[in-house]
């Protein structure tokens, strides 16, 4: 419908109700304007009037509440304007958050119950705020709602899933119970679990937990699997450890790096590269010696490890793999090395040990004098109860000065056929 502003009283009337509706928009936008800048400052009389000004505004509220609750240290004085807060936006967790924490100093039980589910409610995924309501229930005694409140934030915080974890152990120490209720299918729940287990030395639970981990087909960081794998195999459990080598190997990109029937011995021509970990070679820095990957002398494949002496206190190289084997078998070994005038008294040696006792099931000659590339070869049974070999490079006799270099390549080991 169209106005006419034929006559000067309709000009003055719309001209008065126009400069009205500015004037009223004018008050409402200095009113919130100075509420704003009064709610910036910490004073207690500042806050009392942006809450005052903008009495529709939830933030105000709550500010006002925590100056009281932390501030001012008056708990009781805080529960009204927290009350307001929740009343003006139910819908924020963190008013919901402040009013139970006054609660609680209150000693408001009941009061705090409710300010923490209706936080739930209002945020049911947010990890602080399942954190905060987990804390209370574990405090309250509500073990079931703690752990509910846990699994929320081991859902969504890889960050506290460590510390979630422990308090969910110490709640239900019992594996199947909390892989099937609590512990999410994810990688970052799985690993904290694990890690925990390990620490506590629960092996028989780490292997349900690694189980589950494997059937996520998420990955993790490899330097987890190296560590799980070292675990297991500190705990004597070596088919476990080789069941771990399996399957992570193809999720890794390391199909390679499995032993085969032809060659226990992994990546025995050093043609991959080394992992430090796992069912490949390990090193270690060793006083007086470096290892280095030659690709410009070898003996098959495209390069070979040198191994440089240069000084006193050498006892072992530093290099090292970690061998699956079945007891009482005979088996075939075989390497090559050549050097470069080593100095000393003795020698490096190629020594094939037990892992658990120790005993030594193969020695070779000193590697010297070998200007050339020179075959080692050697056949070894291992005992009743050996199942994990490490083949390493010695010094015998230890301790005294050597200088050299020592050239080593296509390590071969073999179950012998009968």
């Amino acid at each position: 419908m169209e106005i006419l502003l034929n006559s000067a009283l309709r000009k003055g009337f719309a001209i008065g109700a126009g400069a009205v509706l500015c004037l009223i928009y004018v008050l409402v936008a200095g009113r919130l304007f100075v509420a704003s800048v009064y709610g910036e400052r910490t004073e207690l009389a500042s806050l009392q009037r942006a809450a005052r000004f903008d009495a529709s505004n939830a933030d105000y509220r709550d500010h006002l509440g925590r100056y009281y609750a932390l501030v001012a240290g008056d708990p009781g004085a805080a529960i009204e304007p927290f009350r307001a807060a929740v009343s003006l936006n139910p819908h924020s967790a963190r008013y919901w958050f402040d009013l139970a924490s006054a609660y609680q100093v209150m000693g408001n039980t009941s009061g705090q119950s409710e300010a923490l589910e209706q936080a739930i409610k209002a945020d049911p995924t947010t990890p602080d705020v399942a954190w905060e309501a987990a804390n209370f229930f574990l405090v309250q005694g509500d073990t079931d709602a703690a752990l509910r409140e846990f699994r929320v934030v081991l859902e969504n915080d890889p960050d506290l899933a460590g510390a979630a974890i422990q308090f969910c152990w110490r709640i239900k120490p019992d594996v199947d119970e909390l892989l099937r209720d609590v512990v999410p299918a994810k990688a970052a729940a799985y690993v904290a679990f694990l890690n925990l287990l390990m620490s506590k030395q629960e092996t028989a639970a780490t292997e349900k937990v690694w189980a589950a981990l494997m059937a996520t087909r998420e990955r993790v960081e490899r330097d987890q699997v190296f560590g799980y794998l070292q675990y297991v195999l500190n705990q004597k459990d070596v088919d476990e450890a080789r069941l771990v080598w399996q399957q992570a190997a193809p999720r890794y990109g390391l199909s390679s790096y499995l032993p085969t029937r032809n060659n226990l011995i992994v990546n025995g021509d050093f043609s991959l590269d080394v992992l430090n970990g796992g069912f490949d070679w390990q090193y270690q820095k060793q006083q007086s010696v470096s290892l280095t990957l030659d690709p410009s002398d070898f003996h098959g494949g495209h390069r070979s490890l040198l191994i440089t002496f240069d000084g006193p206190g050498v006892t072992d190289a530093g290099i090292r793999q970690f061998i699956p084997v079945q007891p009482n078998t005979a088996y075939e070994f075989s390497a090559y090395y050549k050097n470069g005038e080593i100095e000393g008294a003795g020698g490096p040696h190629f020594t094939i040990q037990d892992v658990y006792t120790h005993a030594v099931l193969y020695d070779s000659d000193e590697l010297k004098e070998a200007g050339f590339w020179k075959s080692v070869t050697g056949e070894f049974t291992t005992g009743s109860d050996c199942r994990l070999l490490v083949l390493h490079v010695r010094r015998l006799p230890e301790g005294s000065p050597i200088r050299g270099k020592l050239w080593v390549d296509d390590f071969r080991l073999t179950a012998k056929q009968q």
